[in-house]
C-alpha cells in the first residue's frame, strides 16, 4: 500500500495528514476552513485518493498560515507515499470544466519543485475565503513533494467555479502522474535513474 501519515506542528499551526494513493476517494476533513475542505475534497474524490487532514490553525490572525501549511504536509504525505517512485507514470494532466470555467493542470512529479500558477480569479474571495491563499497552498505543496505543477484556469467568471475546476483537475493530474504503469513496471521512469 502506498500510504503515508505525517504530523507537521508548528507554533502556527498543528497539522495531520494521511494517505492513500491507491484509494477510492474517501476523505475526512476538518482544517477549520469550510472552502478549503471542499476543495480538498474534491482532490480526494478526483484523485481517488483517500485523505485524511486534521488542522488545527491561528485563524484568528487569518486563514494564510493554515492553508499553506496544509499544503506542505500534503506535499510531504504524497512525496513519502510514493517511495522511490519506481513504476509510476510520473506525468498527469487534466482539464476539468464547471460551467463556465475551465482549467487545466499538469504535473511531472519530477523530483524538482517549480510552479507555474496563472488564476486570475474575479473576485478576491469565495464566501469568507480568500483566493490569494491558493497559490499558497500550492506552492507548499511543490516544495514538499518536489513536483513540478502548471495550473491554468483558461477562462470562468464564477470564482467558485474557477476554483473548483483547479482542485478538481488537480486530483486527476495527480492520480494519472501517481498511478502504476504496467508497461513500466519496476522502471523509474527517468533518464537519470532517480527522481
Amino acid at each position: 500500500m502506498r500510504t503515508a501519515d505525517i504530523t507537521r506542528n508548528t507554533k502556527e499551526t498543528q497539522i495531520k495528514v494521511a494517505v492513500n494513493l491507491d484509494g477510492t476517494g474517501a476523505a475526512a476533513l476538518d482544517t477549520g476552513i469550510p472552502f478549503l475542505d471542499h476543495m480538498l475534497d474534491q482532490v480526494a474524490r478526483h484523485g481517488l485518493i483517500d485523505l485524511t487532514v486534521k488542522a488545527t490553525g491561528d485563524l484568528h490572525i487569518d486563514a494564510h498560515h493554515t492553508v499553506e501549511d496544509v499544503g506542505i504536509t500534503l506535499g510531504q504525505a504524497v512525496a513519502q507515499a510514493l517511495g522511490d517512485k519506481t513504476g509510476i507514470r510520473r506525468y498527469g494532466h487534466a482539464y476539468v470544466p464547471l460551467d463556465e470555467a475551465l482549467s487545466r493542470v499538469v504535473i511531472d512529479l519530477s523530483g524538482r519543485p517549480g510552479l507555474s500558477y496563472h488564476v486570475n480569479f474575479t473576485r478576491a474571495r469565495v464566501g469568507e475565503f480568500d483566493v490569494d491563499l491558493f497559490i499558497e497552498f500550492f506552492q507548499g505543496f511543490v516544495n514538499h513533494a518536489a513536483a513540478t505543477l502548471h495550473i491554468d484556469n483558461l477562462r470562468g467568471v464564477n470564482s467558485h467555479h474557477q476554483a473548483e475546476t483547479v482542485f478538481k483537475a488537480f486530483g486527476r493530474a495527480l492520480r494519472m502522474a501517481c498511478e502504476q504503469d504496467a508497461r513500466a513496471v519496476g522502471v523509474l521512469p527517468s533518464t537519470k535513474g532517480a527522481l
